[in-house]
């Protein structure tokens, strides 16, 4: 639009967002080697969903995979919800800044190619994001965040609320992408799926504009 888990789920996206996240230790956050060791459980974390569900992963796993000491997670985290939390918000950072440029032009290719294929390299993340237990959560968080940017960005006259703009096209997008990773992994193409959203949303948009002209 044009406008300037069955699994066991993350606690609270949307609370992540807001504030630091759980089992953070403030008085860290400046520090290089907490800084490092954080965002190596991260990517650890990111690189272990790729392969297994999150019920299947341990914390000494994740330890392992960032080249961290046990001790050191809870340093950072006392589960690895908390964690999984913490990755969320840095993926709906990810996504809202790819969904933006779809905001602000209602459809060019490649926008929304650049949307899909960053969802599917991070296939098994976003699907427990998206479909699984915290799925309310996530898209309370990346409607809010969208909106808030969006705002700052919206031209002084539309025919539609900015709100209700954003509204609109995220919940699209996010049903789309939702839709998609339910599917099997070959059923849809990266190249396919991006299509789908650009038709969806370009559609949605030119109906709109059309029935606020008449």
């Amino acid at each position: 639009m044009k406008t300037k888990q069955a699994r066991q789920s993350p606690a609270n996206v949307c609370d992540t967002m807001a504030h630091t996240p759980a089992g953070t230790v403030p008085s860290s956050v400046t520090d290089p080697r907490a800084i490092k060791s954080g965002q190596a459980l991260r990517a650890a974390m990111l690189r272990l969903l790729e392969r297994k569900p999150l019920e299947q992963i341990t914390i000494r796993e994740i330890a392992a995979e960032a080249g961290v000491h046990y001790a050191t997670f809870f340093r950072h985290h006392p589960t690895k919800e908390a964690l999984l939390d913490d990755v969320a918000a840095d993926q709906i950072a990810q996504l809202v800044g790819l969904t933006l440029p779809v905001l602000d032009e209602a459809g060019g290719d490649a926008s929304f190619l650049a949307l899909a294929a960053y969802v599917n390299e991070h296939r098994s993340l976003w699907t427990i994001l998206l479909t699984g237990g915290a799925a309310a959560s996530m898209r309370a968080a990346l409607l809010r965040i969208s909106q808030r940017v969006a705002a700052e960005r919206a031209p002084t006259e539309s025919w539609i609320p900015v709100d209700l703009a954003v509204t609109c096209t995220v919940t699209l997008i996010v049903e789309i992408l939702s839709w998609w990773l339910r599917q099997p992994e070959e059923a849809l193409s990266v190249a396919q799926a991006a299509r789908i959203l650009h038709r969806l949303v370009l559609s949605s948009t030119i109906t709109g504009a059309v029935e606020a002209l008449a």
